[in-house]
């Protein structure tokens, strides 16, 4: 691919996963032009004041629940990343219909626009969480998941194709625990909701250039999940707040023990290459040559959080949340950094 010759958008491109994207496009891909879709003029304009600026840098004022504005906005555009989506679960819980609203319905306006302007390649964003969800914002994303999946099947004979990358906690994204037990670390006090509890992570960086290759390599109705490593909660907290009194309150309404990217029922069609399992479609559209040097997975095969055979050290943590070392660590007021 040719990205200087791309016309590229992401919608929700003032969020955390928008913003360590446009910052690596603009630093390495040189894309002709570079579209940041949101709905929140106070966050581009912190972006621009922030130095993510370029000639090729375009804002663009909207929201995927307006499906005209999508229309205007996809106009020559070539690449979309669909990133935009109410994440929070608990806000989700509480405000179901704004839920649909923006991460089903919105869905289906992306995919229109695509089809209408002529995108080539859509790629959007989903997470562990869609797998047997238990809540609204799982739910959604997995209605999402399917839509992105057939949007194939919509589009027909056109160049457009749509996929998806599945990952995920992302550490220090907006409503990470991390920024969490780095307050609580201040009054000495962390609170876990049970100490069993296990989790995937990545960083925005590694995120951003998964979803990179994906679009580099996509077909075209593929799920595309990184190979991540796990790390307790437990853990997390006592490298983040070592010597902190550590609280445990119980799982919260719509939270996993462990979280799940690959499930059983998803292993008859999913596949391995080095550095990420492939979930191929069950439709007849599907050309299965298209991963021909795949390896496919065996019945009843399940990558979950738990059982993963990749963990992260403490050290490795530390580095990915940008803490400091063990021998550099700081005090101040008696508490350590």
């Amino acid at each position: 691919m040719n990205w200087s010759q791309e016309v590229v958008l992401v919608t929700g491109g003032t969020g955390s996963f928008g913003k360590k994207f446009v910052e690596i496009m603009l630093r390495e891909y040189h894309p002709k032009r570079l579209v940041v879709f949101s709905r929140d003029e106070l966050k581009q304009h912190d972006m621009r004041t922030a130095g993510l600026d370029d000639p090729a840098l375009r804002y663009f004022i909207g929201d995927v629940r307006d499906a005209t504005r999508l229309e205007r906005a996809f106009s020559g555009v070539t690449i979309v990343v669909h990133a935009a989506a109410l994440k929070q679960v608990p806000a989700c819980e509480y405000n179901p219909f704004e839920a649909i609203q923006t991460n089903i319905i919105g869905g289906r306006n992306v995919i229109d626009a695509a089809i209408n302007q002529g995108v080539r390649r859509v790629l959007a964003l989903s997470t562990d969480k869609a797998v047997n969800p238990i809540n609204l914002y799982g739910a959604t994303k997995l209605c999402a998941e399917k839509m992105f999946v057939q949007a194939n099947a919509y589009a027909g004979g056109q160049d457009s194709r749509f996929s998806c990358a599945r990952y995920g906690n992302v550490v220090g994204s907006r409503g990470s625990v991390i920024p969490v037990f780095l307050e609580q670390r201040r009054r000495g006090r962390i609170t876990l909701t049970d100490s069993r509890m296990t989790r995937f992570w990545l960083t925005l960086e590694q995120g951003v250039r998964f979803v990179v290759s994906s679009l580099e390599r996509m077909h075209g109705g593929e799920i595309f999940i990184p190979k991540i490593p796990s790390m307790r909660l437990l853990d997390l907290a006592e490298t983040i707040a070592p010597g902190c009194e550590i609280e445990t309150i119980g799982i919260r309404p719509g939270e996993k023990l462990h979280e799940v990217l690959v499930s059983e029922d998803e292993a008859r069609n999913t596949l391995e290459v080095p550095d990420r399992y492939i979930i191929q479609p069950a439709h007849t559209w599907w050309k299965r040559e298209n991963w021909s040097d795949a390896t496919p997975m065996q019945e009843g095969f399940r990558y979950a959080s738990d059982t993963n055979d990749r963990w992260l050290t403490n050290r490795e943590l530390r580095e990915l949340a940008g803490l400091p070392s063990l021998e550099d660590r700081i005090y101040s007021a008696g508490i350590p950094a």
